[in-house]
């Protein structure tokens, strides 16, 4: 089921690279240089277990790269290369070990949760993707805080689940797939919920990543025909973060990072503050307008 996996994995890859490549040579579009030093440090961190949604958010904002709108699918496409590296790499080293039907099982529920979720998002209004994402931010202050203060869901040592938390942990993983369309990072609910469920926490990378690559690639193909994303920073952000997982992956064996952490933490709550805002003001606005058209029709 590994090497199956594994080849549905690289069919997804081919896919991937052939509508990028097409949309990209249509529009004669080119990475962004700011894009691909973000894309190598956000995703360096992210093979470190540091996450990468979060940060992309923060900075894209900060810099006003693209409108809010766009941010959750210009970052999930563009994020998608260094994950599918990633996912290689893990199931590799560790995929052996894990339980096959929850490994396939959450990598396929994922994959359908993100093609459900992308139509989703293209349609949503900014005020409810803005809120959306400051959630998923505050979500990851949560997870980042959680670990530094050693509170974190250490986990067990089991390679599987019992059948009945097998199919709640699949079942999770599609509506992960979803959310991850609005900016929100599968890794840290995964690896939250693989924990407490008594399973390794390492052995939750190959499960994370390999879910992750694949929803990242069906949903990236959506969202690509949509037209729906920033292809200067999309190329940006996966030219430069391939090489940086590499690096991570293979060359650092270990790094401390509650100090990395605690700063992320600080900007990260800055940003879901400012989004957070947004969004409210969006709300009334869309409520005003509501009522004024109501006013009109009576």
């Amino acid at each position: 089921m590994l090497i199956a996996l594994l080849l549905v994995l690289g069919t997804a890859i081919v896919v991937y690279a052939a509508a990028l490549t097409r949309a990209a040579l249509t529009q004669h579009a080119v990475p962004k240089i700011e894009a691909l030093v973000l894309g190598a440090v956000v995703s360096f961190f992210d093979a470190l277990g540091i996450g990468s949604f979060a940060s992309t958010t923060v900075w894209l904002r900060f810099r006003q790269l693209v409108p809010d709108r766009l941010i959750p699918p210009t970052m999930l496409v563009g994020l998608t290369p260094p994950a599918m590296v990633q996912s290689v790499i893990y199931l590799i080293l560790l995929g052996v070990m894990v339980d096959p039907v929850l490994l396939v099982g959450s990598a396929i529920a994922t994959l359908f949760g993100g093609l459900v979720g992308a139509p989703l998002v293209a349609r949503a209004r900014v005020w409810i993707v803005q809120l959306v994402v400051a959630i998923a931010l505050l979500l990851a202050a949560t997870a980042f805080a959680m670990t530094n203060l050693h509170l974190f869901p250490g986990g067990g040592t089991a390679t599987g689940l019992p059948a009945a938390l097998t199919i709640v942990a699949i079942a999770a993983s599609f509506l992960f797939g979803l959310l991850a369309n609005f900016g929100v990072g599968n890794y840290a609910p995964m690896l939250v919920m693989l924990s407490l469920m008594g399973m390794d926490p390492r052995l939750a990378f190959p499960i994370m990543a390999a879910g992750g690559s694949l929803m990242g690639a069906g949903a990236s193909v959506r969202h690509i025909r949509i037209a729906q994303v920033d292809l200067k920073i999309v190329l940006g952000l996966a030219l430069g973060g391939i090489p940086a997982v590499l690096i991570a992956a293979l060359l650092i064996k270990a790094m401390p990072l509650e100090l990395l952490r605690w700063l992320v933490i600080v900007v990260v709550l800055y940003a879901a503050a400012s989004l957070l805002r947004a969004a409210l003001v969006g709300c009334r606005i869309h409520i005003a307008e509501s009522a004024t058209a109501a006013d009109r029709t009576s």
